[in-house]
């Protein structure tokens, strides 16, 4: 499974999910969830990190970001949210050892129709897991963000998460995105997309070949494979896979309970 920290190729759009250490529920508490939220406002303040859209559940994260000029500006963001969110959480409970797995995945996603499939994705993550029923139930995601813009500590990178799905304005961006959920929701919402988070890159067929070309000697041995028109840059070997089981806990969403969620 590649880090994240290993590809840089400016003007990418990269989707990255981290899962906590041995899938434990380590963010099933609101605090820690937003607390993440409010280190990862700091990594766009402190490093430029442009910011599309994002998901804390229980045991993993999801985010949408945008690679600009600077090789370091998402794996020092990265760093900075991980750290310090398990250093907070340690510390609260007395705990030791690690609190994420070792390494997190990046997939680069196409903008246009392919980012805004994937955003769907993402915001759609607590449906699947049977949690909420509509992605507006969870606070801790970009979809809230997007309809209901803050007047202070902005996280979201708004204009230019709408630039990169060719989209005119804000205003359009929280109108679509509304559009998507609805039309996955009226459709079959329910099935785990693996190619969002098992591949190293998704587009059509030109984009995954410079994809593969901008990564060089990393993209050694990998094939590209294509599904109903869409295409994948693959993995040599398992990647980013959750492997929990296919039924959740009945839980309230204040988190009295644990639950297995799917990626």
């Amino acid at each position: 499974m590649p880090r994240a920290n290993r590809f840089h190729i400016p003007g990418c759009v990269w989707h990255i999910t981290h899962r906590c250490h041995k899938k434990d529920f380590l963010l099933k508490f609101i605090r820690d969830r937003r607390r993440w939220i409010r280190w990862l406002f700091e990594a766009r303040k402190r490093y430029g990190l442009s910011i599309l859209n994002y998901m804390v559940t229980s045991n993993h994260i999801h985010l949408l970001v945008m690679d600009r000029e600077d090789e370091w500006t998402i794996p020092r963001s990265m760093q900075l949210v991980a750290g310090r969110i398990a250093q907070e959480y340690n510390q609260r409970k007395q705990r030791k050892g690690a609190f994420w797995e070792d390494r997190y995945h990046a997939t680069a996603i196409q903008t246009g129709k392919h980012l805004s499939q994937c955003m769907a994705y993402i915001d759609l993550n607590m449906v699947r897991a049977g949690v909420v029923r509509h992605p507006s139930e969870w606070e801790s995601c970009g979809y809230t963000v997007i309809q209901n813009p803050p007047q202070r500590y902005q996280v979201i990178d708004l204009d230019r998460a709408a630039e990169l799905l060719e989209l005119r304005s804000v205003e359009e961006l929280a109108s679509r995105q509304r559009l998507w959920v609805k039309t996955i929701l009226e459709g079959d919402g329910s099935a785990r997309e693996s190619k969002w988070v098992e591949n190293i890159a998704v587009g059509d067929e030109a984009f995954v070949k410079r994809t593969m070309e901008g990564l060089g000697m990393k993209a050694m041995y990998r094939k590209i494979s294509e599904e109903a028109g869409m295409f994948m840059l693959g993995e040599t070997k398992s990647s980013y896979k959750a492997h929990f089981s296919s039924q959740n806990r009945p839980l309230s969403i204040k988190n009295s309970y644990k639950w297995n969620l799917t990626l």
